[in-house]
């Protein structure tokens, strides 16, 4: 009686903690038709159907019912958004996420499916489905970084993106710690029971924590393939001691393998790697031994320094039998294929024994959107919850972005752009809208908000401002007039009232205000009254002028004719100069008469004796050949002689002469002077002594190769030299050649842009400017090609393929290279897309960050977008270039990608974050090794 009372008592207090954790389960049957209860399991399942609002339902046929939750799945349109389920956590608390994928059989034809699985912003897998029988699991094991996760399907390069079961598990107390849990979660590779009974994997209710260890018995995982002679299969109906710091089940451990020959081995494949990793040893002495017996054994592959050199002693380790021992390395570089083999010391009677491992590799942690941008979207959605654009899951910038936002590439990204036109929004415009302070355009035109316009000064990068046709009240805020690069604003039909801020009518800015009838516009009358009075002053001006010109013309022929040029042109002996010198002037296209004072025209004489009659050519581009010349003061130039004597390449000489008169920069090839006489035009720049990228790209035998910081550095320069045409000149300039052999490279290695023969200025006014669509094969802008509408984002195009150059080695245009595809750019994406950054990296770099490059394809690939409007600035695409040349820079004790390694992962990667994560995982300056005990 008194042992029946005791189990009871045993019974009632375990109840509680069983069903505590039950409770935190939470177990999803996507596309499943009801909740119900697992029979063998005893876990319930609930449906999907109202956890998700998107996707279809799949009906498996031709597969075992059991377990219920494989007899569907749900699927997802293969277009750009994601789609996602978000599950409730408890921040800081440790969880197992498990999503699953059956597929099963089918009729079709079509490629299997191959898609993307996020968490959160962080990339989990890509999951590509080889057998369409096979189960897939993925399994994270993750700190909970907020009070929900969202799990997230997108981007499917074949099929559709599916899913079959989504499962969340509580852990207890500091299970899986890991000193790097800040900064990466846990991906599992494997968890392998050894002497397993049968094939089948061991889960809840045996492990309460419902962890999945697979049998040994499986072949698929390759586990003891040409394992030791004498390694034989052990087992005890005893109870082992399991409730150490992983908790692994007691079955588990109750079975185990033992080398009887004084040797055993094993070999898995993992998944995801090389990759560095946590990995665990599960060891318990099962068998009894003798007081003269012993298991002593020492691992002798992979070859560790400490570790491989320790003796483990079980049962010692343990202090005692059937006790468990969990040997460990928390931080460890492995191979694709782990093979492992332990040893018995000399002084041992007993083989090495194993009973149960587990892999996990680093995924480091994406960092989301920053909170304060996310808040603001939450407040803006709430505003019309029951439309469909308000109910977009996920992240609102990683993996793919919300429809009516844009966001930079910035860790955290921020929110660039707000389109909300027309979206049915009701209520105030939010005062925290002036947290997003990377906000660069705001569009919420046509919608029913009321209220004044908030205080957004602090919003120094926004350019487009639309509040038109709304129901605003209150005055226009002053600070509008002083936001430093405010260009277009638009409030009409609102009913604002007051005084329109001045500085709103001065400055440089399209300015839209009708419809507002209580706006008052005094400065505008006080504009008006002074063009009148400057009208009537300039009139006056002419008319004396007028008056004056006999008088002047009498002076002038009286003047001797030395005196007829100016004091600069006789310097430079003037007076063997044709008047035709002098045509520039007569272009007015883009520069004022100032831009002779700082070009100066230099006797075609001088420039035959500085070429040496043009004996030594340098090369040859659009405008014609260039020789290498040194003047007389020592200064060593190129000198580029015009080839093409129509109307059009004299448009071209004429253009770059003015256009470099007046633009200087250190990124930007100085114009030193020109030439004009008889049937010769010259130009006349710095000689740059390491010629064009281009050469160092694709010609190492005659140039120096370029490894993956100086390639980044010249990007970064070339850069600067473009975002001063587009936001350091006014009017902007667009440069329309941007290519490797303009981009030259001086005796330091510093880039500057070149040849300007092409370049435009832009009409403030105006987002365009028209224009017969004229550039270089491979680099250029196929929108502006197609609707003869030239613009900034024309130039960040063709730098989007110098990029793609840069990374991969390879020249825009070759059927040779890129087969029917023909081009750089639809090669390069498709292969990013699938997350393969490795096929297209430069087989000649070496000892580069893999995150360094990844940060330079995003930007590249979202440069050369088919839509003008959805790519980045320059300025955007300088500030991503100086993020990866501080990740290059970064120190780190961790080795970084050799060609060896790049060759390893196009092998076996599955997915973008495999490829990552042994690369961006910056270890601390010791590994944590396990002590010998």
């Amino acid at each position: 009686m008194v042992v029946y009372y005791s189990l009871l008592v045993l019974f009632l207090q375990l109840i509680p903690s069983v069903f505590c954790q039950v409770r935190e389960f939470v177990s999803i049957d996507c596309g499943g038709k009801g909740d119900y209860t697992d029979t063998s399991t005893g876990l319930t399942w609930i449906s999907d159907a109202g956890l998700i609002r998107y996707g279809n339902i799949s009906a498996i046929s031709n597969t075992d019912p059991d377990p219920l939750q494989y007899r569907g799945y749900r699927y997802f349109p293969a277009d750009s958004k994601k789609y996602c389920y978000s599950l409730s956590t408890v921040e800081r608390r440790r969880y197992i996420v498990r999503a699953t994928f059956l597929y099963g059989e089918t009729d079709s034809n079509d490629p299997y499916p191959k898609f993307e699985l996020y968490l959160d912003a962080t990339h989990w897998s890509t999951v590509t489905i080889n057998y369409p029988t096979e189960t897939y699991v993925e399994e994270m094991i993750i700190r909970a970084t907020s009070t929900s996760i969202n799990v997230c399907l997108c981007c499917a390069s074949t099929g559709y993106p599916f899913i079959s079961t989504l499962e969340l598990r509580t852990l207890n107390g500091s299970m899986y710690t890991t000193d790097f849990e800040e900064d990466f979660f846990l991906s599992v590779a494997a968890r392998v029971n050894f002497g397993a009974l049968s094939k089948d994997s061991i889960r809840y209710p045996d492990d309460p924590y419902d962890r999945i260890w697979e049998s040994d018995l499986d072949k698929r995982q390759n586990f003891l393939v040409g394992m030791a002679p004498g390694t034989i299969r052990i087992s005890t109906t005893k109870n082992v001691r399991t409730d150490m710091r992983e908790c692994p089940p007691v079955k588990v451990m109750q079975t185990a393998i033992v080398g009887t020959q004084g040797s055993l081995s094993y070999r898995l494949n993992l998944y995801g790697f090389p990759a560095n990793a946590r990995a665990y040893a599960y060891l318990a002495e099962i068998e009894d031994l003798g007081w003269n017996e012993s298991r002593k054994f020492t691992m002798q592959k992979p070859y560790v320094p400490d570790y491989s050199n320790a003796v483990v002693n079980i049962a010692e380790n343990a202090n005692g039998s059937y006790t468990l021992y969990e040997p460990s390395y928390m931080n460890v570089s492995l191979d694709f294929v782990l093979s492992c083999s332990f040893v018995k010391t000399h002084d041992s009677t007993r083989g090495p024994l194993i009973n149960a491992i587990e892999i996990s590799r680093y995924v480091p942690i994406v960092p989301k959107t920053s909170g304060q941008d996310a808040s603001v979207l939450d407040m803006f959605r709430a505003m019309s919850i029951q439309s469909d654009w308000a109910c977009e899951e996920g992240d609102p910038c990683i993996p793919t972005q919300w429809e009516w936002v844009k966001c930079s590439s910035s860790k955290p990204p921020r929110i660039t752009k707000i389109d909300l036109s027309g979206r049915d929004l009701n209520g105030t415009i939010p005062s925290q809208l002036k947290l997003v302070e990377g906000l660069t355009e705001l569009w919420l035109n046509d919608n029913s908000l009321a209220g004044s316009i908030p205080d957004m000064s602090n919003l120094k990068y926004l350019t487009i401002l639309h509040l038109e046709n709304n129901r605003l009240t209150g005055q226009l805020p002053s600070y509008l007039g002083d936001m430093p690069n405010l260009r277009e604003l638009y409030v009409q039909n609102n009913n604002l009232s007051g005084g329109i801020p001045p500085m709103l009518l001065t400055k440089k800015l399209i300015f839209k205000y009708d419809g507002n009838p209580g706006l008052i516009c005094r400065e505008q009358k006080a504009k008006r009254l002074k063009l009148i009075i400057g009208i009537i002053t300039g009139v006056l001006a002419i008319f004396i002028l007028f008056l004056s010109c006999p008088l002047m013309l009498r002076h002038l022929r009286r003047r001797p004719l030395h005196e007829e040029s100016s004091g600069k042109c006789d310097s430079i002996h003037a007076t063997s100069k044709p008047s035709k010198s002098y045509s520039v002037l007569r272009v007015g296209s883009l520069i004022t008469d100032e831009g002779l004072d700082v070009t100066n025209y230099m006797p075609l004489a001088e420039l035959v004796e500085a070429t040496h009659n043009f004996s030594k050519k340098i090369g040859k581009g659009s405008f014609g050949p260039v020789y290498y010349g040194k003047l007389k003061d020592g200064k060593e130039v190129a000198v580029k002689i015009k080839a093409d004597v129509s109307s059009h390449g004299t448009k071209q000489f004429e253009n770059e002469v003015s256009l470099l008169s007046r633009i200087h920069h250190k990124n930007l090839v100085p114009l030193i002077g020109y030439c004009e006489e008889g049937n010769q035009s010259i130009l006349v720049y710095e000689y740059m002594h390491n010629g064009t990228l281009r050469d160092h790209i694709h010609d190492n035998v005659k140039y120096k190769h370029l490894n993956w910081l100086s390639r980044l550095q010249i990007a970064e320069d070339a850069a600067r030299g473009l975002e001063y045409l587009h936001s350091g000149c006014n009017p902007s300039i667009i440069h329309r050649d941007v290519k490797t052999t303009n981009i030259l490279l001086d005796i330091n290695m510093r880039a500057k842009m070149s040849d300007f023969g092409l370049s435009k200025q832009t009409d403030e006014n105006f987002t365009h400017v028209s224009s017969v669509a004229q550039g270089t094969v491979g680099y250029l802008d196929p929108e502006y090609y197609a609707t003869q509408q030239l613009s900034e984002k024309s130039d960040v195009y063709s730098f989007g393929v110098v990029l793609l150059e840069l990374i991969s080695g390879r020249k825009p245009v070759s059927v040779e290279d890129y087969g029917a595809e023909r081009n750089i750019v639809h090669w390069a994406r498709s292969l990013i897309n699938k997350g393969d950054i490795t096929s297209i990296i430069d087989p000649s770099l070496e000892n580069f960050k893999i995150e360094s490059v990844w940060r330079i394809a995003e930007v590249a690939i979202s440069s050369v977008h088919p839509y003008g409007a959805s790519r980045p600035r320059m300025q955007e695409i300088e500030l991503a270039i100086q993020d990866a040349i501080k990740i290059e820079k970064r120190s780190t004790s961790t080795s970084t990608t050799s060609s060896h390694s790049s060759t390893l992962y196009a092998s076996h990667m599955r997915s973008l974050s495999n490829s990552l994560a042994i690369l961006s995982l910056e270890s601390p300056s010791e590994s944590v090794v396990p002590s010998a005990r």
